[in-house]
């Protein structure tokens, strides 16, 4: 239920000033308002805090109302939302499972007017004061079941975003396209008869080659990390689009820049395989989420050090390239008693690719400490298991 008592200006500022106090003390005091019981209180703290870093708009906005710790968790961060509002341009857009709002709040920087569905009437109602608070006027809010309100209206729209709901009814994550709510591929159809164009966030775990041939039309696929975290996939749809689709690697919040191919390319492209020479490179999340194990080799000019070993070599540097570069000091065989005389003892960060061996296992047999400058690397060059010695550029 919506209490519009805890907007009251006490206190909102009740809870700002107990942000960083034991839930468990407070619960035990109870409410000190009449008309707001304790669970309600705490949870508006506690969701709050959950802002802090992924939502500081919200966060530090005063006069909002923040549902459950679950919606917090569920939704788009404002750095991911900001992205996904560049992918749309025109005048209408339909937010099919609007949630908490924050995507509606940056398609409706971009698009004329957003409409947002919400089949939980307590979200919708939350929705649509924070929209208020925000002076955003351009986001009709209705709650209802997406789906519902499309094949009950007769408007088309420029584009329909969908964020199928990844949790089942125990609450637990699923993230296979039939198994999220709605079912994104069942209902391809009915999205096409609305709209030419389609966005579709899918879950960071998905098979980015089995959910494209579930979704046909598939124009762009947008990996979205931030920081090196892979946390979406967005699926950019349009009808009649029927040759095969471009995918980026975005990895937000750094100074690394995009990558992108085409999944045609990727299949075609001969890779060279080469020992370590001067540097070597280690692709980022998203690159590595996207499978452009081939076409990032290609366009750089590397060699690729194995056939399932996913890091590259040159003599040359390359400076743009999407992930960490090292410089190579040397590269040995994995011969247990030799490395262990010559780590035994080392301060280095340690790292595994392609590797039978955790990082632990390595680090307690050779006997290394965590620290230092160098970056040990233990990995399989042509078959052959090899540590690389390196420094980070």
């Amino acid at each position: 239920m919506f209490n519009s008592l805890l907007l009251q200006n006490d206190v909102q500022q009740f809870i700002k000033e107990h942000l960083n106090t034991a839930m468990d003390k407070l619960a035990l005091k109870g409410s000190p308002f009449d008309g707001i019981n304790s669970p309600e209180l705490l949870e508006q703290i506690q969701s709050k805090n959950k802002c802090n870093k992924k939502l500081p708009l919200w966060f530090n906005t005063a006069g909002l109302y923040y549902p459950s710790k679950l919606n917090i968790e569920q939704t788009s961060s404002e750095i991911s939302a900001r992205y996904k509002s560049q992918l749309v341009h025109g005048k209408t857009l339909l937010d099919l499972t609007g949630g908490f709002g924050v995507d509606s709040f940056y398609f409706s920087k971009i698009v004329r007017t957003v409409t947002h569905c919400e089949i939980d009437p307590f979200l919708s109602k939350i929705a649509k004061h924070n929209f208020k608070i925000f002076g955003v006027e351009n986001v009709k809010t209705i709650a209802v079941d997406g789906l519902e309100y499309l094949t009950q209206n007769e408007e088309n729209f420029d584009w329909i975003y969908v964020d199928p709901s990844r949790r089942d009814s125990n609450k637990n994550k699923r993230f296979f396209i039939e198994d999220c709510t709605p079912n994104v591929a069942e209902h391809l159809p009915l999205f096409f008869k609305y709209a030419a164009k389609v966005i579709i966030k899918l879950s960071p775990m998905l098979d980015i080659h089995a959910a494209q041939k579930a979704l046909p039309h598939t124009k762009e696929i947008h990996v979205v990390a931030i920081k090196n975290e892979v946390k979406e996939l967005l699926f950019v749809l349009e009808r009649d689009f029927d040759m095969k689709p471009e995918i980026k690697a975005i990895n937000l919040e750094t100074n690394q820049p995009d990558f992108q191919f085409k999944i045609s390319d990727e299949v075609e492209t001969i890779v060279d395989y080469e020992n370590p020479l001067k540097y070597l490179y280690e692709p980022n999340a998203a690159v590595l989420k996207s499978g452009a194990f081939r076409s990032i080799a290609s366009h750089f000019d590397l060699y690729k050090l194995g056939q399932h070993t996913h890091l590259y070599t040159s003599s040359e540097l390359k400076k743009e390239f999407p992930g960490k570069i090292y410089i190579i000091k040397r590269a040995l065989p994995y011969h247990k008693k030799k490395l262990k005389s010559q780590l035994s003892g080392q301060k280095a960060n340690v790292k595994t690719r392609n590797f039978s061996e955790s990082i632990s296992q390595l680090k307690k047999r050779f006997k290394i400490k965590d620290g230092g400058d160098d970056f040990l690397i233990f990995t399989s060059v042509n078959h052959q298991k090899t540590v690389i010695i390196t420094r980070q550029l």
